[in-house]
């Protein structure tokens, strides 16, 4: 690794804006959403947050965009994910149980191969790909370390942890 490199990892949480790195290549996440992308995020945030509270999974919490570094130079901002565990630092650093990518036409290509591979490997257990165009929610389960499409219904079981499963209304988020 280069000492430019190096220095660009080092400082990624100072820069201006909000940025991933995937492999030490830094790339923007702007621009800001769209509003039918946010309100979609909203919604199933409050239908993860609305199960969590019902299941009583206490140690499960849903979270906005945070920063999921999982190396020093690949560090990823899912749009929601659910964490199973305590964050102990200012970003996470371990796997959370499921990752929420929406789909934004400048970045659905990366969503679609760079980070479905990350988060396969990194074995998040469900990743789910939300598509606001054609309304569509694709399930992605881990199971034997790769991902299998599953069929969607409402509402969706989640196994998050060993004591902690969601039924949860996926077919609100588009209301």
């Amino acid at each position: 690794m280069n000492y430019y490199l190096i220095i660009l990892i080092n400082e990624w949480k100072l820069w201006e804006g909000k940025w991933e790195l995937i492999d030490g290549i830094p790339y923007a996440m702007s621009p800001s959403p769209l509003p039918k992308h946010q309100k979609v995020a909203a919604e199933l945030r409050y239908e993860f947050t609305s199960a969590l509270k019902k299941s009583k999974c206490d140690k499960c919490n849903a979270y906005d965009p945070l920063d999921y570094k999982i190396t020093d130079d690949t560090i990823l901002i899912p749009d929601i994910l659910i964490v199973c565990d305590e964050i102990k630092k200012p970003y996470l650093d371990f796997a959370p149980s499921l990752v929420v990518e929406i789909l934004s036409p400048s970045i659905a290509l990366k969503d679609r191969n760079t980070k479905y591979q990350l988060y396969e490997q990194q074995q998040i257990k469900y990743y789910l790909i939300i598509d606001t165009d054609t309304r569509e929610i694709e399930i992605y389960e881990l199971k034997d370390d790769k991902y299998v499409l599953q069929a969607f219904s409402t509402p969706y079981q989640f196994e998050l942890s060993t004591d902690c499963s969601i039924a949860v209304e996926l077919g609100n988020i588009f209301i």
